[in-house]
């Protein structure tokens, strides 16, 4: 897998983690009053900045996969997609206070693990 390759799919990921942190962003509460149904709560959200953000990034993140997959096997770029995992685990905890207990923080381990195994293979 040559560099330009695997910025691209690494860029993609990058794209994707950060669109989800921009989506949870948009949709966690601000002491508003719930929406009275499901039609609201949606338009709602797409109203939201982050949200929007959110989605366009995710186009972007779409469109660097497609340039990603167009250069390499299937089966060696989706396991770089796990690392999305790793990134919004980290961020959760940083921006949103989650927890990463022990269980979890091995698991992330052990993608990370994987993913290197994957790119030297």
């Amino acid at each position: 897998m040559t560099r330009g390759t695997l910025g691209l799919i690494l860029a993609s990921v990058l794209a994707s983690a950060v669109a989800q942190v921009l989506l949870k962003a948009g949709v966690s509460p601000r002491g508003a009053a719930a929406p009275d149904g499901l039609g609201e709560a949606i338009l709602g959200f797409l109203m939201r900045p982050a949200v929007l953000a959110g989605l366009a990034l995710y186009g972007l993140g779409a469109l660097l996969w497609l340039g990603a997959l167009s250069r390499t096997d299937l089966s060696r770029a989706y396991p770089f997609v796990s690392l999305g995992f790793v990134l919004t685990a980290v961020a959760g905890h940083v921006l949103f206070g989650e927890e990463v207990g022990l269980m979890r923080a091995a698991g992330v381990a052990l993608i990370v693990t994987g993913v290197l195994l994957v790119a030297r293979s």
